[in-house]
């Protein structure tokens, strides 16, 4: 039996793929989800060694990576945008050394605890853009601007997170390769965190 799937909402068997033929609002958040599937894919299913494993003399692993990206969704959504509380770990944690804590501290979290702080702050996110677009729309501005008085619209803000996480997908592809050998662009059919 063939599925037909709606062109636009996608095939609900790749819930990571962005629309074929969307609007711009759906294809940003399309691709923002697809990098959000791909990354927690790369670091899932993994115990402490496997997250706390390197690569040659990089400083990176996947843990620190999944803790690194749910400040980013945390930061980047609440306080950054909006200057609205980000929650814990991030509102109590000392930034005096810029986010370098956060990649150093998610060796001492257990795998439980980072997926759990990836999971939650990545449906966090999406529910304070999803209010924030109802709201006001991808073009409001937000509080993240520079020193001259320029605020960044929320679409920057979104395309800011997008290239966080093409980076470090990049750099989930090659640890999780060098922690298994799990290669790969997608998530199998049917694959969730």
């Amino acid at each position: 039996m063939t599925q037909t799937t709606d062109p636009i909402a996608g095939d609900p068997r790749f819930p990571w793929e962005p629309p074929l033929a969307g609007t711009e609002l759906e294809h940003l958040l399309g691709m923002l989800n697809r990098l959000r599937f791909t990354f927690r894919w790369k670091a899932s299913g993994l115990d402490a060694e496997g997250l706390n494993k390197r690569l040659g003399p990089s400083e990176l692993t996947l843990g620190g990576l999944l803790k690194h990206l749910a400040s980013v969704e945390a930061l980047k959504f609440t306080w950054e945008a909006f200057r609205t509380d980000p929650g814990e770990p991030w509102r109590s944690a000392d930034w005096s050394s810029g986010d370098d804590w956060v990649f150093a501290s998610a060796a001492d979290d257990s795998p439980d605890q980072l997926y759990a702080l990836y999971d939650e702050s990545v449906t966090n996110a999406r529910r304070v853009i999803d209010k924030a677009i109802a709201d006001g729309g991808i073009d409001q501005l937000t509080e993240m601007g520079d020193d001259q008085g320029n605020h960044a619209s929320l679409r920057r803000v979104v395309c800011d997170v997008i290239e966080e996480y093409g980076r470090h997908t990049g750099h989930a592809d090659l640890l999780r390769e060098n922690v298994d050998g799990l290669v790969g662009e997608d998530p199998p059919e049917g694959w969730r965190p």
